[in-house]
């Protein structure tokens, strides 16, 4: 009888749940001519123009970053580490500092800060992105003392994240 109560419960909660998931597709014609079709949950749309002006501003992949901020704050601009990053591209004071960040929850000055920051890091290590990636995550100091990704399973899962969602977006964008 339990396990019979058990079964009903998960299935109630199952088919609530299941019949209020939804994905809004929304598309638009390229300067090709083409349809590009994007899932809206990829990219909240209030991010969508500062991304690309500041990946434009900074020759930096909007895809990469896109990856960045879904991989670091998961597109919530009040996000928190541990550690004390804030924002989208997850800041600490010290870069935030050097990047005259100033109000590290406004997303568009975030955003701005961060893209400049991974553009010096990508200038750094020649364009190679998992060198510029790790040296964002755990400084570029650390990168050219390990002489590639250091050891660490913090920065080893960033990248690999990062890299991750970066394939996913280049197909998107």
């Amino acid at each position: 009888m339990r396990i019979f109560i058990l079964f009903i419960a998960s299935s109630v909660i199952f088919f609530s749940s299941a019949s209020t998931l939804r994905a809004d597709i929304h598309g638009h014609l390229d300067a090709d001519g083409y349809w590009r079709f994007k899932n809206s949950d990829n990219i909240p749309d209030k991010y969508d123009e500062i991304i690309k002006q500041v990946s434009e501003r900074f020759n930096v992949d909007r895809s990469l970053l896109i990856a960045v901020i879904k991989a670091e704050s998961d597109f919530n601009h009040r996000a928190v580490s541990r550690k004390g990053a804030k924002g989208l591209m997850q800041i600490m004071p010290d870069t935030a500092s050097l990047m005259n960040l100033e109000e590290p929850f406004n997303p568009e000055e975030n955003i701005m800060a961060g893209t400049r920051y991974l553009s010096l890091m990508l200038e750094r290590f020649k364009k190679n992105k998992t060198l510029a990636l790790a040296a964002y995550n755990a400084g570029p100091e650390t990168v050219d003392a390990y002489h590639g990704v250091p050891p660490f399973p913090e920065t080893r899962d960033f990248v690999r994240k990062v890299l991750n969602y970066y394939k996913h977006y280049s197909k998107l964008y």
